[in-house]
């Protein structure tokens, strides 16, 4: 997943005396049964390279038909030519036959990590600090294992909601280019696991670092990620007589134009809500010009201040960033090729055409190719709406878990596996309540983490998120 940098705002002013900043007390059996969950989950290695999100969701279906689920509510699914990248799907019927399902999307697989890098075996659930260290503990296995936990804590104790909730866990969302369980889904089970709406991860609050919780998220929509190729083709020769037609010479300096261009100033009604309601919260100039942004976003007094700011100038615009480089063929060639990735993370709405031909206006140059890579293109993001009645129950019970502390509606400048639900109608929102803390707790690096309480309040929190939206039919 990729979580927006964004939300690491300073908003130490604003008051909280929330029950996350409490001291965890004893757990309680239930407690330590959802923590033996968790613990399986993230000891499951679900890396491309050596894992198996197909063992997981196996694992994951064990617990729930252990808790009453019948054969016929799970659906596990995997694929002959990806065996190990499989997945479930869980339903819990609901009462009315109105009543449109809701869905809870996550996904199994994590970013790959190598023992020798870290202090921790990244397999290994260890405890310490008050944090959860290993692999997936934040991204996203703390959230697949609450899910999973609320569908067998509503069977175990016999309830029925009058909307039916359904249960997708997937593979494929850290992998670009790999077998995508999501969109797998949505184009050959779109019944499966049709919804009115989904919650999915990319919300969520962040602390101050010292266990403060100072915002609170709800994730209104995301930008596509797409990778171009950049290429130079030349006919080379001997590096003894050296030409000023270089093919990496040419790949540079498209590089370097790229690096000194600036995608148009964008707004969505999320940013917009963003910029206004998170720059009220900070009461400084960058508060003041997020504001005057959020009315005008052309304003370019405002947007050079937010512009400081890497994750916010993120959020206004499409990003495209060389990320990879290749060329040559010998030390003592001149180069015939020459190639540089380019990861652009693209503004909902528009097409990856559109970027395309762009970034050919800005290399300027017919000797450079620019094409989409291969296997990679994602649908194009559309974002759902800022639904009152989505987003009004979620503040209200972020009120009730964090008094004083605003939820504030978030684009990702990421990207999550709802793009795919998103082709086939169902609008998709990250859910709060988990926190992080501003250093991103290794997410995607080294020593992944999550603050222990942060887990258990995020449990709490996201079983009555789920239980006010599973009564709620309109």
């Amino acid at each position: 997943m990729n979580r927006i940098m964004a939300l690491a705002i300073g908003l130490a002013s604003v008051p909280t005396t929330a029950p996350a900043q409490m001291a965890m007390p004893p757990l309680t059996p239930d407690q330590l049964a959802f923590k033996a969950l968790y613990k399986e989950l993230v000891e499951t290695n679900t890396t491309l390279s050596a894992g198996s999100c197909t063992l997981a969701g196996e694992r994951m279906a064990a617990h729930l038909k252990a808790a009453g689920f019948a054969d016929s509510d799970i659906t596990l699914f995997a694929t002959p030519e990806n065996p190990k990248e499989g997945g479930l799907v869980a339903i819990l019927k609901g009462s009315s036959k109105k009543a449109k399902p809701m869905l809870l999307l996550g996904h199994l697989d994590v970013v790959e990590a190598n023992r020798a890098d870290w202090e921790r075996d990244p397999f290994t659930l260890i405890e310490e600090n008050g944090y959860f260290y290993a692999r997936g503990t934040s991204d996203m296995k703390a959230m697949d294992a609450i899910w999973v936990d609320t569908l067998m804590r509503f069977k175990k104790s016999g309830y029925v909601p009058k909307r039916t909730v359904k249960l997708a866990l997937t593979c494929g969302e850290e992998s670009t280019g790999a077998f995508n369980g999501a969109g797998w889904l949505a184009k050959n089970k779109p019944d499966l696991i049709a919804a009115q709406f989904a919650f999915n991860e990319g919300g969520g609050g962040r602390s101050n670092g010292k266990g403060k919780v100072i915002t609170q998220s709800i994730q209104v929509g995301e930008k596509t990620v797409q990778n171009y190729t950049f290429e130079t083709v030349n006919a080379g020769g001997h590096s003894s007589v050296p030409i000023r037609d270089n093919a990496i010479y040419q790949l540079a300096d498209a590089i370097g134009r790229l690096r000194d261009y600036e995608f148009p100033v964008m707004m969505s009604d999320t940013t917009r809500a963003y910029f206004a309601k998170a720059g009220a919260a900070r009461g400084d100039d960058l508060g003041k010009a997020m504001i005057a942004l959020s009315k005008d976003p052309q304003d370019k007094a405002a947007e050079a201040i937010v512009n400081k700011d890497r994750s916010f100038h993120s959020m206004l615009r499409t990003t495209c960033v060389a990320t990879l480089l290749g060329g040559g063929h010998a030390k003592n060639a001149l180069p015939q090729r020459a190639t540089a990735n380019v990861n652009c993370r693209i503004f909902p709405g528009v097409a990856v055409e559109d970027v395309q031909a762009e970034l050919v206006k800005v290399v300027a140059d017919p000797g450079v190719k620019v094409t989409l890579l291969a296997g990679e293109r994602r649908p194009r993001a559309v974002p759902p709406p800022l639904d009152p009645k989505i987003i009004g129950p979620t503040e209200q019970l972020v009120a009730k878990y964090f008094p004083g502390v605003p939820l504030i509606p978030t684009m990702s400048t990421g990207g999550t596996d709802g793009i795919y639900l998103a082709t086939i109608g169902i609008p998709v929102y990250g859910a709060p309540g988990g926190w992080g803390d501003p250093d991103g707790n290794g997410t995607h690096g080294l020593n992944e983490r999550r603050e222990i309480r942060s887990v258990f309040v995020g449990r709490d929190f996201l079983f009555d998120l789920v239980k006010t939206f599973a009564e709620t039919v309109e």
